[in-house]
């Protein structure tokens, strides 16, 4: 079914309250462990519906951020889904005390329980106003950007409609573009502050409700982190400043004599070659039917999916006034059919986007006949379809980029680099905001500001007050939206790396490991996923240090100064 002829219909927290209660009936009444079973599947069934209803409003709200009625549908489910997640808790609690457990589980995985058993610590009547609270900031934050009009080059812009300007050739231009975008932030400084403020203490709140130490051990908690811990993680981030910042600096210098500046201004940093960045040719349209052909002649699984996707108007690509910023993909469970919500503004971004987020919708496209708990893993694992298909692709990036090829293709490994330690510096922050909740919005900016000098020494903010003040954070959407996600991207990168590595060296099985783990979905914690692909786990010692290394000595064998 096309995008546009999905039906709407909100689904209510009384109507879920109705599900629920007559699976309690029927899971009750089971006389024998396969009638339970057929009893939680259509209970997930009707789920499907709730899903479907929340994300179809979602969508069309992102899409366009005046739109009254999904405004209040998005406000409506903002309000109630807490409500709806402790209904939830009542069907997931009954199936944890059947007596049926042991059956169940042969059938429907041990995963699920552990799963079940981790649910269960996260909600409860006590939290149900922090909940909603929490939902109705974040909604707040995302409605803000998604408004930005920022008068630049007699034209009315959003944020994403900046970045062409933020890359330009005139030195001049990327810093105006670069000033007017974090103009919007600094004129909203105190009101960003007041939101963060009030989510960190609903965390730290609903934390302490709920019986965990902090806001900390619940987020690693609501990530389903059941692998590794945050020892683990505060190791790996060593790793990434002891390896890769040094790393990172020196390809630094290789742009800033690159790009023919004396010193590397914040604004230089996405300014990569002399004669301007790689830009793909062609309308949205032209794209599009390039990454059709691309996915076509990649599989014959790619290709299916990405015609699935053209012919019924799963993507929404062009950036346009009134439309969130970012990129994203979702899906529909009742019709099967994952959604790639982005902005195209004609830069490279565009072609990222459907290496990307097509990573993503594939690895929905394939599993969404698994059960309802297992169609999507945990978020680190999530990435690594999406940053490995960007990379896999690369066989194709001429038919995008023409003469710009080469430089895209540099940029791309570049690139990968240059955000391992951005991603964990954040990752940093966020452990710092929320193990010291009562600290002051001055306190969590002079801390920011401190990590970017250990993870990223080559900033340079030219004298910008705000920036220099250490607010360059709040326009990163994950730390309002979703604690403790952003490090994952950088997990995942690592995973990535090693699938290029294989791609790039011939490896017969890269593919069909690639489809293996996004066929899996969620049937296998993180780490047993990266073995099940042929990975290895980015927190075993060295693993990080080599791929990186491996990645560095290929860009080494370009001679970047001719691009």
């Amino acid at each position: 079914m096309k995008f546009s002829e999905m039906p709407y219909s909100r689904v209510t927290e009384e109507q879920f309250r109705e599900t629920a209660e007559a699976f309690l009936k029927a899971f009750g009444s089971a006389a024998t462990a396969q009638e339970a079973d057929t009893v939680i599947r259509r209970f997930y069934a009707e789920y499907d519906i709730l899903e479907t209803a929340v994300s179809i409003a979602y969508v069309r709200y992102q899409i366009n951020i005046n739109d009254e009625f999904y405004k209040a549908e998005q406000e409506y489910y903002d309000s109630a889904m807490p409500a709806m997640q402790l209904e939830l808790q009542r069907v997931t609690d009954a199936v944890l005390a059947s007596k049926f457990r042991p059956e169940l589980e042969k059938s429907l995985g041990t995963l699920l329980f552990r799963k079940y058993e981790n649910q269960r610590r996260l909600i409860n009547e006590a939290v149900l106003p922090d909940m909603r609270e929490e939902n109705l900031l974040i909604s707040k934050y995302t409605e803000i950007l998604g408004g930005a009009e920022i008068l630049f080059d007699g034209k009315t812009l959003n944020l994403t409609q900046l970045d062409p300007y933020r890359q330009s050739p005139d030195r001049a231009v990327r810093k105006a573009a670069t000033a007017a975008y974090f103009k919007f932030f600094a004129d909203r400084q105190e009101e960003f502050d007041e939101l963060f403020d009030k989510l960190v203490s609903l965390r730290a709140s609903i934390a302490q409700k709920l019986g965990f130490a902090n806001a900390v051990a619940l987020g690693y908690a609501q990530m389903e982190r059941f692998d590794y811990d945050e020892a683990m993680v505060a190791v790996y981030r060593e790793e990434i400043k002891k390896y890769i910042t040094p790393l990172v600096a020196e390809l630094k210098e290789r742009q800033k004599t690159r790009i023919g500046v004396d010193e590397m201004r914040f604004y230089d940093n996405g300014y990569y070659f002399r004669s301007g960045n790689p830009v793909p040719a062609g309308t949205p349209e032209e794209l599009v039917a390039k990454a059709q052909k691309m996915y076509g002649e990649l599989s014959d699984e790619s290709g299916e999916f990405f015609e699935f996707m053209v012919k019924n108007e799963l993507l929404d690509l062009v950036a346009k006034p009134g439309k969130m910023t970012g990129g994203f993909c979702t899906s529909f469970p009742l019709y099967k059919a994952p959604f790639i919500f982005s902005n195209f503004t004609g830069t490279k971004d565009d072609v990222d986007v459907l290496t990307h987020e097509a990573g993503h919708a594939l690895q929905a496209y394939l599993s969404s006949e698994l059960f309802p708990e297992y169609r999507s893993p945990t978020y680190e694992a999530c990435e690594i379809h999406s940053m490995s298909m960007e990379l896999i692709t690369r066989p194709w990036m001429e038919s995008f980029f023409g003469a710009d090829a080469e430089k895209f293709l540099y940029l791309q490994l570049e690139e990968i680099l240059n955000f391992l330690p951005y991603g964990v510096l954040v990752d940093h922050f966020q452990h710092f905001v929320y193990h010291q909740p009562s600290a002051s919005p001055d306190e969590r900016a002079n801390e920011w500001r401190r990590l970017e000098r250990e993870y990223m020494p080559w900033l340079d903010y030219d004298g910008d007050e705000y920036l220099e003040r250490g607010r360059r954070w709040q326009r990163q959407a994950h730390i309002y939206q979703r604690p403790f996600y952003y490090i994952d991207y950088t997990l995942a990168q690592v995973c990535a790396m090693q699938f290029f590595l294989r791609f790039n060296a011939g490896d017969e099985n890269a593919w069909s490991d690639y489809l293996k783990l996004c066929r899996l979905g969620g049937s296998e914690t993180f780490v047993s996923l990266v073995g099940a692909a042929g990975l290895k786990s980015p927190f075993v010692p060295g693993v990080l240090q080599d791929a990186a290394a491996r990645v560095k000595a290929i860009l080494d064998q370009t001679d970047d100064s001719r691009l």
